[in-house]
């Protein structure tokens, strides 16, 4: 298996697609065949095969190949980090609130009387 920790972007998908290539051959699945079961071009396929390819032309090529299973080995669900957590819970409570009743208890002006302390 090759490491390729460190390389560019461009070897790395040159790999992918000698990769992609490789699984095709051991498939036994000519370009022509495997162009007709994606819909997409026999020069998209070959380009894939060069690591040159869109990511839904990509995953196309890994669903008629039956590749898909593969990728949570790629690139695995990402959990949330506990510190995005907790900033997206915001402050928590740390006490309860009062009644409303309970809050102005000598409030006793009701609507139409005028309160003199104005």
């Amino acid at each position: 298996m090759t490491v390729l920790r460190g390389a560019t972007a461009g070897v790395i998908a040159a790999e992918i697609g000698a990769r992609l290539k490789q699984a095709r051959l051991n498939a036994n699945i000519s370009i022509a065949d495997l162009a007709q079961q994606t819909g997409l071009s026999r020069n998209a396929i070959t380009g894939a095969e060069k690591g040159k390819v869109q990511l839904v032309t990509l995953l196309a090529i890994m669903v008629a190949l039956k590749l898909t299973e593969q990728l949570d080995l790629f690139l695995p669900p990402q959990q949330i980090s506990p510190v995005q957590l907790a900033m997206l819970q915001g402050k928590k409570r740390q006490r309860a609130s009062r009644k409303s009743a309970e809050k102005n208890p000598t409030s006793s002006t009701h609507h139409g009387e005028e309160n003199d302390s104005w």
